[in-house]
Order: structure tokens, then sequence, then C-alpha cells
């Protein structure tokens, strides 16, 4: 059907490993570029959704 694991609340802790299932790691690369870009600290939020120490 072409849908996604969630609607208008975001991802959240719950649904973070579908995430890494579901996307590509083009599509979890690019999301962690544009975390960088915003946080290059990454101070905000740590891991709630991208984990930058992760990948």
């Amino acid at each position: 059907m072409g849908g996604y694991i969630t609607a208008e609340h975001g991802i959240g802790l719950t649904k973070r490993e579908d995430m890494y299932r579901t996307l590509s790691k083009k599509e979890i690369d690019l999301m962690c570029k544009i975390k960088s870009v915003f946080d290059p600290n990454n101070i905000l939020n740590p891991g709630k959704v991208v984990d930058l120490e992760r990948l």
C-alpha cells in the first residue's frame, strides 16, 4: 500500500527500530546529515530518532 509506520506524532522511541528496518541506509544517512547541520554537537535529544553513533 505504500504506507509508513507513523503519522502525525512522529517516530518516537517505540518505533525507532522499525524505522531502521524500513528505511534504506541512504535515507537514514540523509536524516543524520540533516541532524548534524542543525545540531552539530548532538546535544538536542541525542539518539532519540537518529543515532549518529550507531552508523
